[in-house]
């Protein structure tokens, strides 16, 4: 980190767009000592918590409209299909989990009256139970109670496999969760349950009603006109949705939480690009938030020149990273692309995966595209921070990599692309339409050019590539083409799910409609013993050491090549207060609490 860099995350802090909490947690993954940042501080005259006048609505409503801008819009309303970020949280505004995550990863009640633990005798000794007690007086949107049967059916709905959710892998875990009365859930683990708050909290865990979705469990799952127009418990009502372009939602006046939510109308616009999203609320004043401000950081910069809004940052478990097709994407079997039964016929040489890490230009990815929006990686998993491999190192060298192909054989041609048994190297790299993913693309294009690698480059707009639609073979989850590139996340503060992403069962296929995480379509018998051996273990220290050798798997097979631990990063008026972003939850996990100061 250089001093400009430094002096502008000193600025930010005294602006207050960043926080002393998040400047120290940057800081420290800087390399600095915690003593030298509290120097820091003080040095600007924030040795403690500068003060702020407080603003907090009383009464519920007359905060008229606020303006969002989502560039990838939501395809979908069902928090249970919400395959990408952008369905979670348009599913956000309208539905709730039992707890939230705040950005230290710690829980808050939402549905949930207070909190289990070990100490109020809630959360079993043995991990294998945990008993919720509900919220009373909760209410869906259409004026029906909120009680503990609607939890055990989101519960026998996401784990039906024919359902198809997304979610499933959260709740599969569960041997049974059972009502002890309208408003108390226990739930037993068929195993001990080390995170048992991943099911029903966070992002993963919103609750959809019972006598809205009964009719429509299992194989009808996709025909419930409620993945449309959504009846929730949450902050905000449904209005109208246009699939990819905008949600429209208005104040719920029977909001359980008292004074709130503060705004009457809430407008979620879909579509567009990243930068007229941060032009429009940094520099225009046009909208009052946009999210996953995923542009050069330069670019913003200049936008915040204009005085009209903030860059807002926070600490995240999401990583940019390049995925490698194992199975071979051009060729069908059995009505099938991509297919187990067809293996790459580039990619299964460990030679030309090693060769493409070695490629990945990440000093220069991050220095000129995602600069204080990110870090160079070698790492898949790299937050929280007891989870981090330090036995993975990154490197480029176009030389090393032209050796590791000429060694196995992969000879140039008159062209100058290599080939190999009459098998030409050239890759098809795919990614969604975004500048920044798309400086990126010419980066690794360049350096792949170099080593006599052929590299078409591919972009689908972000909302069909971030869909879950079975039928488009352009969604990310298909992963019809050699390599791609995407940004993936922990949903919450523990990598059970996240790293579950390339477990055998999760492979994408036409058997689970394309809804499989497991795009890489990589299979190893060790990392899925590393994975459930991790479920299963009470013991933090033991259990970390599973998740990190599941790291250095994918990471030593180079089935995955991290580029970027990506910070979160969002666009923010500079009259807009009480978001309290996380990176561990839905940007809208505390949005009864948005408003706005004149």
């Amino acid at each position: 980190m250089d001093e400009h860099e430094l002096r502008d995350w000193l600025r930010q802090v005294c602006d207050g767009v960043v926080s002393r909490r998040q400047f120290t947690r940057a800081m420290i993954g800087a390399g600095l000592t915690a003593p030298l940042v509290g120097q820091m501080l003080a040095s600007v005259g924030l040795a403690q918590t500068p003060a702020r006048p407080a603003f907090a609505p009383t009464r519920r409503g007359g905060g008229g409209h606020l303006r969002t801008l989502w560039w990838q819009g939501a395809t979908l309303l069902n928090p249970h299909f919400a395959a990408g970020l952008t369905n979670a949280d348009g599913s956000r505004l309208f539905y709730e989990p039992l707890a939230a995550f705040d950005p230290d990863g710690n829980l808050v009640p939402i549905l949930a009256q207070d909190l289990p633990s070990v100490q109020n005798g809630d959360v079993a000794r043995d991990g294998r139970s945990v008993t919720w007690r509900l919220k009373k007086g909760v209410q869906w949107h259409d004026g029906k109670p909120f009680t503990a049967d609607d939890v055990v059916f989101n519960w026998e709905y996401a784990a039906d496999p024919a359902t198809a959710a997304v979610t499933a892998g959260t709740y599969r875990a569960l041997q049974r969760v059972e009502a002890l009365d309208s408003h108390t859930v226990r739930l037993t683990f068929a195993k001990p349950a080390p995170f048992w708050a991943d099911a029903f909290c966070g992002n993963r865990g919103m609750i959809v009603p019972k006598h809205v979705f009964e009719p429509f469990r299992g194989a009808k799952s996709r025909e419930a006109p409620a993945n449309l127009k959504p009846v929730g418990t949450g902050p905000y009502r449904y209005v109208d949705f246009k699939a990819g372009d905008s949600i429209r939602a208005e104040l719920n006046p029977g909001y359980h939480v008292a004074n709130r939510p503060f705004f009457d109308t809430v407008e979620v616009k879909g579509g567009g690009d990243v930068v007229s999203a941060a032009r429009a609320v940094l520099q225009t004043g046009e909208f009052d938030w946009a999210w996953n401000m995923q542009a050069e950081d330069d670019v913003l910069k200049r936008l915040e020149q204009g005085g009209k809004g903030r860059v807002e940052i926070a600490t995240w478990g999401g990583v940019e990273f390049i995925g490698v097709n194992l199975a071979d994407p051009w060729r069908e079997v059995d009505g099938e692309r991509a297919s187990l039964k067809a293996p790459h016929p580039l990619l299964t040489d460990p030679a030309v995966r090693s060769a493409l890490a070695l490629l990945a230009d990440r000093g220069t990815i991050q220095e000129q595209i995602y600069g204080r929006q990110g870090q160079a990686t070698a790492n898949f998993l790299n937050a929280p921070a007891r989870f981090q491999s330090k036995s993975t190192r990154w490197e480029f060298n176009v030389d090393k990599a032209s050796q590791v192909l000429e060694s196995a054989g992969w000879k140039r041609g008159s062209d100058g692309v290599r080939a190999k048994d009459g098998k030409r190297l050239k890759l098809v790299f795919q990614t969604s339409i975004n500048a920044a993913r798309q400086a990126v693309q010419a980066v690794v294009k360049a350096s792949m050019a170099r080593a006599g690698i052929d590299v078409e480059l591919k972009s689908v707009v972000g909302s069909v590539y971030f869909s879950t639609d079975p039928a488009n073979p352009d969604t990310y989850l298909h992963g019809f083409t050699d390599i791609q590139m995407y940004t993936t996340t922990l949903d919450g503060p523990d990598p059970q799910s996240f790293m579950e992403q390339f477990t055998s069962w999760e492979v994408s296929s036409k058997q689970n409609r394309w809804q499989g995480r497991n795009n890489t379509r990589f299979v190893s018998e060790e990392y899925d013993r590393q994975w459930k051996a991790a479920e299963a273990e009470l013991d933090p220290v033991k259990r970390a050491a599973h998740f990190i050798r599941m790291n250095d798997i994918v990471v030593q097979a180079n089935v995955v090549i991290p580029l970027i631990h990506r910070n979160w990063v969002a666009a923010s008026s500079r009259q807009i207060r009480g978001v309290e972003l996380s990176g561990w939850d839905s940007t809208f996990w505390r949005l009864p609490y948005w408003h706005r100061e004149a």
